[in-house]
């Protein structure tokens, strides 16, 4: 995988959190700016799934191509997954729900990395 491009993911994803902390300490619910934020790592999470598969498409290495894919598909439904959820429910667990988001995107991106590495590419 890229590193500059898993490297921002991660740094994108670690914000929502912090940010998504503050609104829950805060008590409040998902605006423009938090929603913003979501939407970058969506993008950045789609960026990845394109890269990602064709990064698969041309190794010539033993990569678990199941395993692989499911963690890019993963990957790119837990921002909107999360988003509808904290959108839906205007409360800090629908908040909280993005603090949670933005701390499984690093570890699905630390995964795929331990996946891919193993393959030896």
């Amino acid at each position: 995988m890229t590193a500059w491009l898993t490297t921002s993911l991660t740094v994108v994803a670690l914000l929502v959190a912090a940010v998504a902390v503050v609104y829950v300490v805060l008590d409040r619910s998902i605006d423009r700016w938090l929603l913003g934020l979501m939407g970058l790592l969506a993008v950045g999470t789609l960026v990845q799934l394109v890269t990602g598969l064709v990064a698969v498409v041309r190794t010539d290495d033993d990569v678990s191509v199941p395993t692989v894919v499911g963690y890019l598909v993963g990957l790119v439904l837990v921002p909107p997954a999360a988003t509808v959820w904290a959108l839906g429910e205007r409360s800090r667990a629908g908040t909280a729900v993005l603090i949670v988001a933005g701390l499984l995107v690093p570890f699905l991106l630390l995964r795929l990395d331990q996946v891919w590495a193993a393959a030896g590419v």
